[in-house]
């Protein structure tokens, strides 16, 4: 059986696609291979984004915003863009998905609060994925 990959993309690899990366590292404890990258990466990590995921015990520590590396790209299972302004080249051979999350700032929501809320919609998709993928919430292949 071989590792599936995701590769998480959003336009500064500072937030939402760090903050997917993350929790499908905690989700699938090591069973996934797990990448993200930015369309235009920015310089650093989120600081809410980091700290919001803190909350739930997933570190970024180390992390930094990429580039989308084309030969990673092409060899992914799957590549999920995180809104809708992140444009990513359709390639043969990985599954393109786009997940339009939750943008609290739109109802007047922000800061630590609107990274939970974001946080956890991710978290909902990132655990449906990983039942996709065939693989536990504990990291263990089902297949």
């Amino acid at each position: 059986m071989s590792t599936p990959s995701v590769l998480f993309v959003c336009v500064k690899n500072g937030g939402k696609s760090q903050m997917a990366a993350g929790l499908m590292r905690a989700a699938a404890g090591g069973t996934v291979e797990v990448h993200s990258a930015g369309t235009k990466p920015g310089s650093s990590v989120n600081t809410l984004s980091a700290e919001s995921l803190l909350e739930v015990g997933v570190d970024l520590t180390g992390q930094q915003p990429k580039p989308i590396d084309p030969a990673l790209l092409a060899r992914m299972d799957y590549v999920i863009t995180l809104g809708s302004e992140a444009e990513v080249d359709v390639v043969d051979g990985p599954i393109f998905e786009n997940w339009d999350t939750d943008e609290p700032s739109t109802r007047g929501i922000d800061g630590i609060e609107r990274m939970r809320l974001v946080r956890d919609d991710i978290a909902a998709r990132v655990d449906d994925l990983t039942s996709r993928l065939g693989v536990t919430a504990q990291g263990n292949a089902t297949r």
